[in-house]
Formats: structure tokens, sequence, C-alpha cells
């Protein structure tokens, strides 16, 4: 397996989500590795996405989606689950890619709960020395990738109804 560096995140955001479907989720801990292939993501936007966090422009909670694609944006949600999300796009457009689902565990807020993922992972690179990250199988299959209306966000008007969320075809 071949792990994803920062150049893979940094580029459109729509494109990375669709190509994070069939990708790895990979995490080192102290019971050893845990790898999962990543079936479902959603997309956000910058600040015209009306469901996206960035619309509030830079907030505490939302600043590392305006910095370096390929870090973790991790937030905690209805007080109940933590998100993982990863930045992706150019510095100062912020994009991020919410992963909602992995072999075997659909829901974000179980996947982060599998793979134990809190605020600890907040800002911090995709790569081995942070303990979590991106991985693509050494030989590249080719995925058929369902486009659909993003989960829980009727708040957001016509952009609730962008295809934006991405999904592995069984």
């Amino acid at each position: 397996m071949k792990i994803l560096k920062k150049g893979f995140f940094a580029r459109p955001t729509l494109i990375v989500a669709q190509e994070l479907v069939g990708k790895y989720l990979v995490k080192e801990g102290s019971s050893g590795q845990i790898a999962r292939m990543i079936t479902e993501v959603e997309a956000y936007l910058g600040p015209e996405d009306l469901a996206s966090h960035a619309r509030f422009g830079i907030t505490k909670r939302n600043q590392v989606m305006w910095g370096s694609a390929g870090v973790f944006y991790v937030y905690f949600n209805y007080g109940v689950h933590w998100m993982l999300n990863i930045v992706a796009g150019k510095v100062d457009e912020p994009g991020a890619i919410l992963i909602r689902g992995v072999e075997g565990i659909s829901g974000p807020g179980r996947l982060t709960k599998f793979f134990g993922i809190d605020k600890t992972f907040y800002g911090k690179p995709a790569e081995k020395t942070t303990g979590l990250w991106f991985e693509q199988s050494a030989s590249e299959n080719n995925f058929k990738i369902a486009a659909s209306k993003r989960i829980g966000v009727s708040y957001a008007g016509s952009w609730s109804l962008k295809r934006f969320r991405f999904s592995l075809v069984v």
C-alpha cells in the first residue's frame, strides 16, 4: 500500500472526494494498525457552500479549512460525535471532505468511535507520524462511484441538493 501525500489533497475538493472512495483510512494505535476501505464521503466547498462550515468565514472551529491541504479537520457534532474531515484544495480556498463510512462501518460518528478519533487529531497532517493517514492499494481497482445529495444539510437551500456525497457502489 502507498501512503497518500499532501499533493493528493491539494487539488479541487470534488475531485479529491471522489478519488478518496476506495482508498484506505489507516490508524496506528497501541494495539496495532487498523485499516478500512473508505466507502462514503461528502465534499464541502468554500464560503459560498451554505452547507459548509466555511460559510461563517474563519472561526476558531474551522480555521484549518483555510490552511494547507492534507490536514485533519475534526469537530464535535451535536455534543455527541466527533466528525473526521480532511482539508482539500488550495490555501485560503477552504474545502473539506467528511469521511462518512468505511468497510463495515456506516456513519461518521461510528467511524470515529471505532478508530478512536477525537480532537487530538485536529490540525494534524494525514501522515504516518501522526498515527492517522490514508493509503491506496498497490493495484488500483476501478470502482463504481455513485453521487448523491449530502445528508443532514436541508438548511443550506439549493446547496442541500448538490450531489457532493460519493459512495462505493457494490
